[in-house]
Formats: C-alpha cells, sequence, structure tokens
C-alpha cells in the first residue's frame, strides 16, 4: 500500500526562484537563505520519495476572481511552469502521479471534503521553488508531484482546522491506494510577512518561531488559531501557514523533527523551512 512517511514545510519566496535561475546563489545574501536547505536536499536523495504532494498556494497565475477554488488538486498528467509576467521559470515539467491524484480526490469527496478537479492549469512560483529548493536543477523532476492548490490570497481562506482535517482526510486516501508507494507531502508558504499597506516588510520572528516549536509540539494550538491572529501577528500573507497544518495534520499526532532552518531576510520575507517524520 501507499504510505506517507515524511512531510516538510517551506517558504516559497519567488526571489529565491530568480536567485537560483540566474546563478546567483553563490552571493552571500541568499548563501544564508540556501545553506539551511542542504542538509534536506541530502536527505530527500536518501529517501527517494515515489510521489510529493505539494500544497501550494496559486498567484493569479492559474486561478482569478473568476474562479476560486477553496481546495484544488491537479489531475492532469502534467503541469507546465506558469509565466508569472516575466517568463516561465527555466525548470522541468511537473509529472503528476495522475492515478493517486483522482484516488485523492475520489476518496476526500467521499470523505465529505468537496475538493475541485483541475487539468489545464499552469504552476507557478508557490510549487516550483519548494522543488528547486529540494531537488536544484535537475533535467527532469526526480519524482512524480501532486499538486494541491489552497486558496488563501482572497478571503475566506479554510480555516487551520480545516486544513489539518484535509490533511487527515488525504492521510486516509493514501493508506487506500493499492499501488506500493513512498509518499511525502509539503506545506509551502509563510512566513511572516505582509507585500502592501502601512505594515508593508512585517516581519515577526518571536512568533515565526513559536509557530515552529509548536508545529512539532502542540499542533492543537495552531489548529485553534484565528484568521485574525495570522493577520495581526504575521501579515497579510502570513495566512498562508495554514497551508503547513495540512501536511502537519497528514502526518498524524505524533512526529519526530528531523531539520528545521529559519532565516531573515529573504526579499522582504521570513524564511521558515522544517522537516517531520511520521512517527511508526
Amino acid at each position: 500500500m501507499a504510505r506517507i512517511t515524511a512531510g516538510l514545510a517551506t517558504s516559497h519566496v519567488p526571489a529565491i526562484g530568480a536567485a537560483i535561475d540566474n546563478g546567483k546563489t553563490d552571493e552571500p545574501y541568499w548563501r544564508k537563505v540556501l545553506d539551511g536547505y542542504q542538509w534536506t536536499q541530502a536527505w530527500i536523495a536518501r529517501e527517494k520519495p515515489d510521489v510529493v504532494i505539494v500544497v501550494y498556494n496559486d498567484h493569479a497565475s492559474a486561478f482569478d476572481m473568476n474562479l476560486i477554488p477553496t481546495f484544488a488538486i491537479g489531475c492532469a498528467e502534467t503541469f507546465a511552469p506558469a509565466d508569472e509576467g516575466w517568463g516561465p521559470r527555466p525548470v522541468p515539467i511537473v509529472e503528476n502521479n495522475a492515478d493517486l491524484a483522482w484516488h485523492i480526490a475520489q476518496s476526500c469527496i467521499l470523505d465529505e471534503f468537496d475538493m475541485t478537479m483541475v487539468s489545464g492549469i499552469t504552476v507557478d512560483h508557490g510549487l516550483t521553488v519548494p522543488l528547486s529548493l529540494m531537488f536544484g536543477q535537475p533535467d527532469a523532476w526526480p519524482c512524480k508531484v501532486v499538486p494541491l492548490a489552497v486558496n488563501v490570497v482572497t478571503y475566506p481562506p479554510p480555516s487551520g482546522n480545516r486544513c489539518w482535517r484535509l490533511g487527515e482526510a488525504i492521510a486516509r486516501a493514501v493508506a487506500s491506494f493499492p499501488e506500493d508507494l513512498n509518499v511525502q507531502i509539503w506545506g509551502t508558504g509563510g512566513m511572516s510577512h505582509q507585500l502592501q499597506g502601512a505594515r508593508a516588510g512585517l516581519i515577526n520572528q518571536p512568533w515565526d518561531k513559536a509557530f515552529l516549536d509548536d508545529l512539532t509540539n502542540d499542533p492543537e494550538r495552531l489548529r485553534r488559531m484565528s484568521h485574525i491572529e495570522y493577520l495581526r501577528e504575521a501579515g497579510s500573507e502570513g495566512i498562508e501557514l495554514v497551508m503547513w497544518l495540512i501536511m502537519r495534520g497528514a502526518l498524524g499526532p505524533d512526529v519526530r523533527e528531523l531539520h528545521r532552518h529559519y532565516h531573515v531576510p529573504a526579499s522582504n520575507t521570513a524564511v521558515g523551512h522544517i522537516v517531520l517524520e511520521k512517527h511508526p
């Protein structure tokens, strides 16, 4: 049977993708950001996941005000990188495990989650930057990727508890898939940042670090956290962190923290990264 063995979370700052694509990774500014991912790159090369489920948010590349699904799962065979205004990133095409994606969609819908099934979309930096951080610049991504898009752009986004419960439903779906697969689930986005208004540039390091602590040690607090706390403490874009709770919910109540990285700044945001292993 398929099984979720581990999860990780990471920021998906677009400027990181630009630094990687334009050969700036050895510059001191970006070296401090990227050094925290070297451990994970070595770890994931050993783990060799067959599939990663990447929980991300679209940034008006695939969805706009005409159509905003709360949860959308990509069910096509492949997804091309999006053109976000300066051309598509020079990264490989995302190859999906479409059979698993359709199975997750069916299982979650029958588990009373209303998933939107999508095919003809492109995937933006929310998904491709995490792949670059973990796998570098290969000719092809070394595993299949199931895209799972979450609305954290337009009010109302889903609650942290709803995201956690979706993670649990995804875990049940994966466990019922008959193929023997090593599956990881990644939550992306965050940490604290605000891109506009009087508080543009906001970074709340104590709050971010408490979030990282509680992801392992007190996830129940994070499940109960209100939208207004994300807005007040982590800025208008800090709500992206609810996507980390999908990953965390999929791992079950007990996890072991393997690695953590936190760095300020990258562009105008805080970069957070954590690797969690599912408890046997």
